[in-house]
């Protein structure tokens, strides 16, 4: 039983831990270039790297964070394109590098305005 656990534990641990929220607003109150704003968005992701962040095991980084969280929840919402506000990664080349040690939790955000 302890081995199951112990299983289980660790294959949760290996999966993406992505989140994303949306405020819908109104186009008279709230001001976006190129389009009528129809939401805003953040979505964040917490990665998981190993030995000063040379190994991937959880993919966490802009990419993710812009195109498959922030793209992908605009078009949803019926927008056709997103204003990006802020985006921000842990950075790991580097000095920064050493920051990543054996086991590490980079994190990455995006924030946007979609807009029709």
């Amino acid at each position: 039983m302890k081995k199951a656990i112990v299983a289980a534990v660790l294959a949760g641990g290996l999966v993406a831990c992505t989140s994303v929220e949306t405020a819908v607003v109104s186009g008279n109150e709230v001001a976006a270039t190129g389009g009528e704003p129809i939401a805003v968005i953040q979505g964040t992701a917490l990665g998981l790297t190993a030995i000063f962040h040379v190994i991937d095991l959880v993919q966490s980084d802009l990419d993710t964070v812009v195109n498959r969280l922030l793209v992908s929840e605009a078009k949803a919402m019926g927008g056709n394109k997103v204003q990006l506000l802020d985006a921000a990664t842990t950075p790991r080349h580097g000095i920064f590098a050493l920051t990543g040690t054996i086991i590490a939790f980079p994190l990455s955000t995006a924030t946007g305005v979609a807009v029709k």
